[in-house]
Parts: structure tokens; C-alpha cells; sequence
């Protein structure tokens, strides 16, 4: 009779996994019994892709991410696997993501845009500038502006998970997505994700109030955009909008945090 985690304690599981022999019954176990982690893995990483990028196809990406961390985790550290294999399945679906090369060479020359003029109105005014002041330094109107950041989100380019940062001299890589969620990622280095939880917390207190408000509660309390919206009384594309900016606005902070010197 195959092996069943509802039939096992997963503690058991895990031990009986990593033991001398491992199992390829108790394997697929433990696959089944984490699936469930890919499903919500790709439905927040489906949020804003265009309709032509199948969930099912995400759901198919991450299963790899899932079997990769199963195979390399190490129970005896005492971190938490959810925590582990969620930044496992984010980047096997974001891998695939960007190996398929999906998204418009136009669009990211405007992300390069709104990044550089974000640069050049903070240097000058040494606060976030407003919508109208990028639009006018951009020589854009503020409808083309807002319709590029739609279209920004659109493409699924301007999510906070897509932020990759060097973890230390290891050469690993760090999503900042996953040093919001929890701390304990001992496989990846407990110290990188300290130093980018702080980092980011000092970036997104440094934002207008109405990008912070966004970013914690789609980050940190896990709401969707339309709930979103309706604590903030606009709508959802306006919140995506919102997003859209305070990520590209992190880009270039997180960036610059990184240059000054420790």
C-alpha cells in the first residue's frame, strides 16, 4: 500500500525520507502532501500575468521548485519547509518565466524610464515624486503615464518577488518577497535575509503613505488587490498602479542601499 502523510506524522515522514535510504514512496508523500503550497504559490504569482500564461502551466513550473526543495531540505536545522519551499517554487516558476522571454523588449524599456526619471526627481527634490512630476519628466501625460504602469502590471514585470538580490558571497540569490513572509530560511543563509529585511523596511518607510499602506497589506497581510481597493476606497486597477510604482520605487532604493558603503 503506497505511503500517505495522513496515514504518517510528516515529522516521521521527513525523518524516514532523509534517512540512509530514502524512499521513493515516502517522497511522493511528502509531494502530495505540500501540493498544495504550489497551487498558492502560482495563484500569487498569476496576479497580473496576461491571460495567454496558464495557471495550470504555473501550477506545472512549481511542481519542480516543490521536488527540489523536498530533496535538498534539512529537517535536523529546525526551519520551518513551508517558508523554504515557497521561495523554491516561486523561483522555478519565475526561472521558466523569464526563460521564455514573455515579456515585450518595449515594455522594459519603459520600466528603464520610470526608474531613471525616479532617480533624478529624488536626487533634485530628496522625496518620492509625485505621478505628475514623473509624467512631466518623462514628457508624458498623466493618462500615458498611469496606462504604462498599467501596462507594467499587465506583464506581471513589476512584482516584488521579481526584485532578485545577491545573498552574500556564497553567490545565492534572495527574493524580497520571501524575507517578508519569515525569517527562519536557514538553507538560504539565516544572516542575507536579516540584512534584506532591514534593508527593505527602510525603503518602504522612506515611501508616501499610500505606497506603504499598498505594499504591506498585499505583502504582509496577504489581501488581494480588490480588498485592497475597497480599504482604500479606489479602484482595483488604481491599486495595481499603486503597486506597480512603489515596486519600481524599491528597485531603485534597494539598489542604492546596496552601493553605500557598510
Amino acid at each position: 500500500m503506497a505511503v500517505s502523510a495522513n496515514d504518517h506524522d510528516i515529522s516521521v515522514l521527513w525523518e524516514r525520507y532523509k534517512g540512509a535510504e530514502p524512499d521513493p514512496e515516502i517522497r511522493d508523500a511528502l509531494i502530495l502532501h505540500y501540493s498544495p503550497l504550489v497551487k498558492y504559490v502560482a495563484s500569487r504569482v498569476a496576479v497580473g500575468l496576461p491571460q495567454n500564461v496558464e495557471q495550470a502551466d504555473l501550477v506545472s513550473y512549481g511542481m519542480f521548485g516543490l521536488i527540489d526543495a523536498i530533496d535538498k531540505f534539512e529537517p535536523g536545522r529546525g526551519f520551518k519547509f513551508e517558508t523554504y519551499a515557497i521561495s523554491r517554487i516561486k523561483g522555478a516558476i519565475l526561472d521558466e518565466l523569464r526563460s521564455i522571454d514573455w515579456v515585450p523588449r518595449s515594455v522594459r524599456a519603459k520600466v528603464r524610464s520610470i526608474e531613471r526619471a525616479f532617480a533624478k526627481l529624488e536626487a533634485r527634490f530628496h522625496r518620492s515624486p509625485t505621478d505628475e512630476e514623473l509624467a512631466a519628466e518623462l514628457g508624458w501625460t498623466d493618462q500615458q503615464f498611469q496606462q504604462t504602469l498599467s501596462q507594467i502590471s499587465t506583464v506581471g514585470l513589476a512584482a516584488l518577488d521579481e526584485i532578485l538580490v545577491a545573498g552574500g558571497d556564497r553567490g545565492e540569490t534572495l527574493t524580497l518577497g520571501d524575507t517578508i513572509a519569515d525569517g527562519s530560511h536557514g538553507p538560504m543563509g539565516a544572516f542575507e535575509v536579516a540584512e534584506l529585511r532591514q534593508m527593505l523596511a527602510q525603503a518602504i518607510n522612506t515611501m508616501p503613505e499610500r505606497e506603504k499602506i499598498v505594499l504591506t497589506l498585499y505583502y504582509y497581510e496577504n489581501l488581494t488587490l480588490q480588498e485592497i481597493g475597497k480599504v482604500l476606497s479606489v479602484t482595483e486597477s488604481r491599486v495595481c498602479q499603486i503597486h506597480t510604482k512603489a515596486v519600481l520605487q524599491l528597485r531603485h532604493r534597494l539598489a542604492g542601499l546596496e552601493r553605500e558603503p557598510v
